[in-house]
């Protein structure tokens, strides 16, 4: 692998872009880490349903709320 050519192409990415691709490398750096680098991983489906939902949910904890208390119309007592 030439990793000059990875290197340059992760530079012209944007910075949220290359925090993505930071995020998915680890991830595979962790679930292959357990596994014997020769053997072929195979995703079950709870792997790719946790992979999934970790990469939906990426970013929104820095997100601003959207609605706050003043926009109830009824509160559950």
């Amino acid at each position: 692998m030439n990793y000059t050519i990875l290197i340059a192409k992760l530079q012209v990415l944007p910075e949220e872009k290359q925090a993505e691709v930071f995020d998915f490398v680890d991830y595979l750096a962790e679930r292959f880490s357990r596994r014997p680098v020769d053997q072929a991983y195979e995703w079950s489906e709870t792997d790719f349903s946790e992979f999934s939902m970790a990469q939906a949910m990426r970013g929104l904890e820095d997100e601003p709320p959207l609605y706050g208390e003043s926009d109830l119309k009824e509160r559950w007592r």
